[in-house]
């Protein structure tokens, strides 16, 4: 009997290999450094945003250089449930979620009205306006920003637990707390695209990416979709936003609203690992953390070194660094591609 599957050999392998890194992830913190601890926890976060946007451009054809709109809104309301209404901080990085979800549906009422290019500066215009409005929000420290309590600081949910389980400091157990919730939202975030694109839904995603007309004349609800997709990465997005604020316990309108930090970093992320592909984000986030590790210290040399390097890939290898190597191997890690199965077909990688 043939049917229709996405699953390989391959894929299977990797689901495995995905579940033992998890695992090893979950008791990493009894074994190594509060320095790598926060190292992981940035990589975690930044892969979040960029499998959020390469769901957004690469998947959806919706190119938003706005995504700090919903990162900042998302951060401010975590302070605002922990400062004004008396949340504990993990809590409160719900509020972050509806916040962002909130903020998306005016954004995506003007932005849908605008194609291309257009689209994108919409977005980011959107975003601007937002860090000038929440820079008048003097509750939460105006144009300056503002702190966590120390009172909230310290009795964050599940630090004492931490604390009893690792013999850490309670500034140590907050980071692994952070990271343990950063390793959990990009799996969770991860996984859910990946089955989204296995779906049919994915299917129509594609099919309005690649061409409006005739994804509608098939009947895919091209308006519905884009809307979907939109106001799910505006939630995820502020859900990372608000625990990215959680770790470092300090917030103002030009850290939370920065287009470089999380929009420009995570456009380069994506472009060098490979658009449209879930295994191009992993890449490029390695390599993004290997040249910011290894320029950070040279100002304005490091910026010009990551567009040179963008620029590179995009003419040497259009479809990424993994395009790159899928394209010579054949190997897909995570294939959301359909294909003929049956009992005279053998399975792909």
């Amino acid at each position: 009997m043939y049917r229709l599957t996405t699953r390989t050999r391959a894929g299977t392998a990797t689901e495995i290999a995905v579940l033992v890194l998890v695992v090893a992830g979950l008791a990493l913190p009894a074994v190594t450094s509060r320095g790598v601890i926060q190292d992981l926890f940035f990589i975690l976060t930044m892969l979040t945003l960029a499998q959020i946007w390469n769901l957004l451009a690469g998947y959806g054809g919706l190119v938003s250089v706005g995504q700090q709109a919903f990162v900042g809104i998302g951060a401010y309301a975590m302070f605002a449930g922990v400062i004004l209404l008396g949340w504990n901080p993990v809590v409160a990085i719900l509020l972050g979620g509806l916040a962002a979800l909130a903020l998306a549906v005016p954004t995506a009422f003007f932005a849908f009205r605008l194609q291309g290019a257009y689209f994108a500066i919409g977005t980011w215009v959107i975003a601007e306006v937002m860090r000038l409005l929440i820079a008048q929000w003097k509750a939460l420290g105006g144009g300056t920003g503002t702190s966590l309590p120390r009172e909230a600081t310290s009795n964050i949910m599940g630090t004492d637990a931490i604390r009893a389980l690792f013999g850490v400091r309670e500034a140590a157990a907050r980071d692994i707390l952070a990271y343990w919730l950063a390793l959990a939202l990009v799996v969770a975030v991860t996984a859910c695209i990946y089955c989204l694109l296995r779906s049919r839904l994915g299917l129509a995603l594609a099919a309005v990416r690649d061409n409006v007309g005739a994804a509608q004349s098939v009947g895919v609800n091209a308006g519905r979709l884009k809307w979907a997709v939109f106001l799910i990465a505006a939630a995820a997005t502020g859900l990372t936003g608000a625990l990215i604020f959680v770790q470092t316990a300090r917030i103002s309108p030009e850290a939370a609203f920065a287009v470089t930090d999380w929009t420009a970093y995570v456009i380069f992320i994506v472009v060098i690992g490979g658009i449209g592909t879930i295994e191009g984000p992993i890449v490029g986030v390695l390599v993004f953390f290997v040249l910011r590790s290894a320029l950070a210290d040279y100002g304005s040399w490091y910026l010009m070194t990551l567009g040179l390097a963008a620029i590179a890939v995009m003419l040497f290898a259009p479809k990424g660094l993994w395009g790159l190597i899928s394209a010579r191997s054949g190997l897909h890690l995570f294939p959301v591609r359909r294909r003929l199965a049956g009992p005279n077909i053998k399975g792909g990688d």
